[in-house]
């Protein structure tokens, strides 16, 4: 069986980078000093083709330094965690890794003056170099037990991070923490849920905490294949059903059961149709008892793009999947995620869905400077339109209009980060920087574009594909 998430744009690489002196077309503004950084799964070893799911290949960053116009270097590191480091013949890092196998694959940022590899689901995060070798399991200086999040959001303000975490350790309740612009933690706050569900981001607005309480939730059934033997699995069933967030259960998200030739790379949520599809409002100073729930449509929601509070509302702007891990669970394929706007109003206890666009996207971004505040414009890769040319969309959300940037046929293209061009700069202007993979000559570049015209600007070109991957970010030196 193939499966397209081990080849074409998503063929792991097998070796790490170092390369210095990178190609460069263009001309990169000066106000870019520091990394653009990018996480994503890059299996090693042996992997089963059935069974692997994108979500649990191991780690690994990429990274590229730009100072001074120039692009100084290039490195690509997997993310040491016990298995990653034992595939490669090395010890692994300091650390508790009771609740990680893999190393952290989904983001990665800068925070209080470290580099942090992110995942979710109550595996560890990790702490990075400047160039990206793996230093340790983060836990926030000790403030911070039982895994993160793969999506924090920085209050533009005050510098610090606000999360939602969840686990299958947790059960039927998930957390929300703050880290001060200091890196420990000073607030968290245990919220009650449904079940146990996979609740992979959330939204933060200057008055409200918002939690996206959806029908993807964690399976027994799923989780029992990946870990127990045939004739042990009915019991295992029913044991692990009852202990669910009752005792540390080592995270079969990270667990990996060799066979003969491979390895088992399983994922352990679902879709479930008898969940209730809600949304959560908590003030930012409330507690779990202070949240109020609101219903909307079945549906999943990986990534909200920003949120804002807007009089007695709450404005939500999301890319909304019409349902996730039903009937493929190999990765997220279960119908075109679409743009909406989501509007809580908090009087009259309802929620208005409506469509803001409806091209099959993802990975949306807007300047954080304006997280949590009203926004005018969004950014979105756009995929599967059938011309064989992914597309970069710009959203106007006051203008009530986008524009779409073509890149070429067999171009691939993930998420682009917003930066602006100095710190007051208006909120479009600044660049917008991202991988483009070219499925002919097999290699990407960095591309930076002009975030008004969404022209380009420079391209640092790479003499390898990136894999796709996930999240990343701009890391100021």
């Amino acid at each position: 069986m193939d499966n397209r998430y081990l080849s074409g744009a998503f063929a792991p690489l097998a070796q790490e980078y170092t390369l210095t002196d990178l190609e460069v077309t263009g001309t990169i503004p000066d106000f870019l000093d520091g990394r653009y950084l990018r996480n994503g799964p890059n299996p090693i070893g042996e992997i089963d083709p059935k069974l692997y799911h994108w979500f649990v290949g191991d780690g690994m960053v990429h990274g590229i330094w730009i100072r001074d116009g120039r692009a100084e270097w290039y490195r690509n590191r997997w993310v040491r965690g016990p298995a990653t480091a034992r595939a490669l013949g090395e010890p692994a890092p300091a650390g508790d890794f009771r609740v990680s196998s893999i190393g952290a694959n989904t983001n990665v940022i800068g925070h209080a003056g470290k580099t942090l590899a992110l995942i979710e689901s109550g595996v560890a995060n990790y702490e990075l170099t400047d160039e990206l070798d793996t230093v340790g399991v983060c836990d926030f200086d000790g403030t911070l037990a039982g895994g993160y999040t793969a999506h924090p959001k920085r209050d533009p303000d005050t510098g610090e991070l606000h999360a939602v975490s969840y686990s299958m350790n947790r059960a039927d309740s998930v957390q929300y923490s703050v880290i001060g612009a200091d890196g420990r933690a000073r607030r968290t706050v245990d919220i009650a849920v449904t079940g146990s569900p996979m609740m992979h981001d959330f939204s933060l607005t200057e008055r409200h905490v918002i939690l996206y309480d959806l029908p993807v939730t964690f399976d027994v059934h799923q989780a029992v294949e990946m870990t127990v033997p045939r004739g042990l699995r009915l019991p295992a069933r029913l044991m692990l059903s009852a202990l669910i967030g009752r005792v540390r259960i080592p995270d079969p998200i990270a667990a990996r059961m060799p066979t003969p030739a491979s390895a088992d790379r399983r994922f352990p949520y679902s879709w479930d149709p008898d969940y209730p599809a809600r949304i959560g409002v908590m003030p930012r100073e409330g507690t779990g008892d202070d949240v109020r729930w609101f219903d909307v449509e079945p549906c999943y929601v990986f990534h909200p793009m920003n949120a804002y509070d807007s009089g007695d509302t709450v404005v939500l702007d999301v890319i909304r999947h019409p349902k996730m891990f039903d009937t493929d669970h190999l990765g997220p394929n279960e119908g075109p995620p679409t743009l909406e706007r989501w509007t809580v109003d908090l009087v009259d206890g309802k929620v208005r869905e409506s469509r803001v666009d409806d091209r099959p996207q993802e990975f949306p971004r807007v300047d954080e400077r304006l997280v949590g505040k009203r926004h005018r414009y969004g950014y979105a890769p756009c995929f599967g339109d059938g011309s064989g040319a992914e597309t970069l969309l710009k959203h106007d959300l006051i203008g009530d209009n986008s524009v779409a940037r073509s890149f070429g046929d067999g171009k691939a293209v993930g998420e682009f980060v917003f930066h602006p061009s100095s710190p007051d700069a208006d909120e479009d202007d600044g660049v917008l920087m991202g991988f483009v993979y070219d499925r002919q000559a097999d290699r990407s570049e960095l591309a930076i574009l002009d975030a008004q015209t969404l022209e380009d600007v420079a391209a640092v070109k790479l003499p390898h594909r990136v894999p796709a991957g996930f999240h990343g970010s701009w890391v100021p030196a």
